[in-house]
């Protein structure tokens, strides 16, 4: 006899009561314990071990990333769903962004679905992916250009927030580029004019960059920082450079935007009669693409949990979970983890995320997370319109 949704969830949550104490006490010990990004190896493996001791089958490290894991439940063909968990902390701040909570909440929600793989309830895959380094190189980038994602129903993550939730999460692609310029050498008192100064072409650039700002569209950013300006006051600098980041809502108009960039950083280096290289010294991340049939479906979910959904806060920074969303349906809503105005990137947050108010945002989240994987295994005819949309909004998007 099949088992109907609500006796699924059911005996889902009642896993996740089981083991929130366990995931409290993992995400409390990420806290205490903070890693940044790449160096993740405690934070990794505990999430690790511990799915492999409830009978995942667990690739650790995973695609050669030293800090990724892929843990795996199969039952036959069916929906395949990934539960993206991170548990990188800042510098300095530690876990400042909360991903030692809503990790820990998606390990905890895959606790919660794998007995019913086990026992024959629903079919499908379920996938619980360790992803480091969020905050620099985001291992979804690389996860997704292999393929990671390309034959999921879903890809879903909860990131904490503040005091507000909501669905509709938005981010900006970003392609994180260095201008390295290179002069000629001389003594600046002496014979200046026998030298070519790097920074010179630096500070032109942005210079030029500032012109631009008149000339693109508002919702883009342009944000940099000297990297390397000279050796000493009395060398005209052979070699400079600049960092920044550039965004924008769309991959397409980013594409553009720094097509325009890498001509104006080749008229700089005429104008001051140096040479410029330009690279990427980050991973490229791309914008979050919407999904309205996956969104409202989990706006209705949380509304029934007795979460109020508040105004999304539009387009914030950028994520590798855009990389994800260019390769199937993904989601990945805010959770609040105060009642109290917090600002994520601050010590305010890092303290926030060991109180019981956020321990009982990780076992609520975890609840979420569970209902909407058992919707996409569940109902067909949602599967087909998330897909639907999916597909749509990535052949669909312009260039802004």
């Amino acid at each position: 006899m099949e088992i109907s949704y609500e006796r699924l969830v059911s005996k889902a949550e009642d896993v996740v009561d089981r083991y929130s104490g366990e995931a409290v006490a993992l995400s409390d010990y990420l806290a205490e314990h903070p890693e940044v990004s790449e160096r993740e190896f405690q934070s990794s493996k505990r999430h690790a071990e511990l799915l492999c001791r409830l009978g995942f089958e667990v690739e650790y490290p995973f695609l050669d990333i030293p800090t990724a894991y892929c843990a795996k439940k199969s039952n036959g063909e069916g929906a395949k769903v990934a539960l993206l968990v991170e548990y990188d902390a800042l510098p300095e701040i530690g876990h400042a962004c909360g991903h030692c909570l809503h990790g820990a909440m998606s390990t905890l929600a895959g606790i919660g679905l794998a007995p019913l793989l086990d026992e024959g309830d629903i079919k499908g895959t379920l996938l619980v992916i360790g992803t480091p380094a969020e905050e620099t190189n985001g291992a979804k980038v690389t996860m997704a250009e292999k393929g990671v994602f390309d034959d999921l129903d879903l890809a879903i993550m909860i990131h904490s927030s503040g005091n507000k939730s909501y669905v509709r999460y938005r981010s900006l692609a970003m392609d994180a580029m260095e201008f390295s310029f290179k002069g000629k050498p001389a003594h600046a008192a002496s014979c200046p004019w026998e030298g070519r100064n790097a920074l010179n072409g630096v500070q032109l650039f942005f210079h030029a960059l500032d012109m631009l700002r008149q000339h693109i569209r508002s919702e883009a950013r342009m944000h940099g920082i000297i990297h390397r300006g000279g050796d000493a006051p009395n060398i005209v600098p052979e070699a400079a450079s600049c960092r920044f980041y550039f965004r924008a809502p769309t991959r397409a108009y980013l594409d553009h935007l720094v097509e325009r960039i890498r001509k104006i950083s080749l008229g700089v280096a005429m104008a001051t009669e140096t040479e410029v290289e330009m690279r990427n010294f980050e991973f490229s991340f791309d914008n979050m693409l919407s999904n309205e049939a996956a969104e409202s479906k989990m706006e209705e979910i949380m509304k029934s949990l007795g979460i109020e959904i508040s105004e999304e806060e539009g387009y914030e920074g950028s994520s590798d979970m855009g990389n994800v969303s260019h390769r199937c349906p993904a989601l990945q809503p805010k959770l609040a983890i105060s009642d109290e105005p917090l600002v994520t990137h601050s010590r305010e947050f890092a303290e926030a995320v060991t109180t019981s108010r956020a321990h009982e945002a990780l076992i609520l989240g975890s609840r979420a997370l569970v209902r909407m994987a058992l919707t996409i295994y569940c109902d067909g005819d949602l599967r087909r319109a998330v897909r639907e949309d999916f597909e749509r909004a990535k052949h669909g998007e312009e260039l802004f």
